[in-house]
């Protein structure tokens, strides 16, 4: 089972592959575009470029810190680099280099966190980027997405390379529902609603889109319109669909692959508290660190479910 398929949804590209695949063509169409890994080019699919432009790829080794150094002078040179790592060794290990070399200049790096989430499963927690929105939410004038499934995946990459300014594109793990056709239009800062609904809005990211769906469905078998609006940029956030959302529905249900604080639960509070404030529900791995296990095993004990959103959505009066 995966989330998504209730809805009728098929199981489609991993976002990571989908991103792969873009860079080897967004690469050949753009000769200024380079890669900077941290010697996990085959995990987070910036191999393929690699291969097929090997004069524009940069392998620095196990060290994030540099990688990202590095980056920001191809960027300073003109360059267009891509700084790909798993999300929390990029996230955590290089923060300071991201915040003084990249984001202080504010300068043409593309961040790409890949194996986001705990449901990368058995790898375990010291590889499950869970804080890695809010590290990157606090560098000034970065931009912060969390695309859905593989063809907004394909998308984003192309919007983030096209974007004249530093960016943040976190990525998942594991085949994902397609809940977009390939092509799909992808424009950083504008929500897509998936559904309409008038007594509460689902606003969700990345993997929990098609968890957001499927609770969708569920909720109208039980009299209850649900909204689903896929909020795939944190920051800016769609400040304009939060306020519409807010108003039409009175009551919003967030749900997100990510720790509580500091990810798009705060970034959404943020917005409709300054816009029209509703209740609130939140459903997301809470204030803990996860385990090891299969995937789905642990997005069941952490809550992130279908039926966790819908009885986020029945505790809102």
């Amino acid at each position: 089972m995966y989330f998504g398929e209730a809805s009728g949804y098929k199981l489609g590209q991993a976002p990571r592959d989908a991103f792969g695949d873009a860079l080897v063509a967004l690469g050949a169409e753009n000769k200024d575009v380079v890669t900077v890994d941290g010697d996990v080019g085959n995990s987070t699919r910036t191999e393929p470029f690699a291969l097929a432009h090997p004069d524009r790829a940069f392998n620095v080794g196990i060290a994030e810190s540099n990688m990202v150094s590095v980056a920001g002078g191809l960027a300073a040179c003109g360059k267009i680099p891509v700084v790909a790592s798993f999300a929390c060794f990029l996230l955590s290990n290089a923060h300071d280099q991201m915040r003084m070399s990249v984001a202080f200049p504010g300068l043409n790096v593309k961040f790409v966190g890949t194996h986001a989430g705990i449901s990368i499963g058995e790898d375990g927690p010291s590889q499950m980027g869970i804080e890695d929105v809010a590290l990157a939410c606090t560098l000034a004038g970065v931009k912060v997405i969390v695309p859905a499934d593989g063809p907004s995946s394909k998308a984003a990459t192309a919007a983030t390379l096209a974007d004249n300014g530093p960016t943040y594109l976190r990525l998942g793990r594991g085949k994902v529902a397609e809940v977009y056709p390939d092509g799909c239009d992808f424009t950083i800062g504008k929500a897509n609603q998936l559904r309409d609904g008038k007594d509460v809005t689902i606003i969700a990211n990345g993997l929990m889109v098609g968890a957001a769906l499927d609770a969708a469905q569920e909720l109208e078998a039980a009299g209850i319109s649900a909204r689903v609006l896929d909020m795939h940029t944190v920051k800016p956030i769609d400040e304009e669909a939060i306020a519409k959302a807010a108003r039409e529905t009175g009551r919003i249900v967030v749900a997100e692959e990510h720790l509580s604080h500091g990810g798009l639960g705060s970034a959404v509070a943020m917005a409709a508290s300054t816009s029209h404030p509703v209740p609130i529900a939140y459903v997301n791995v809470g204030d803990r660190y996860a385990e090891s296990g299969d995937p789905m095993g642990l997005l069941q004990k952490y809550g992130l479910t279908p039926q966790a959103i819908v009885e986020a959505a029945k505790s809102l009066k």
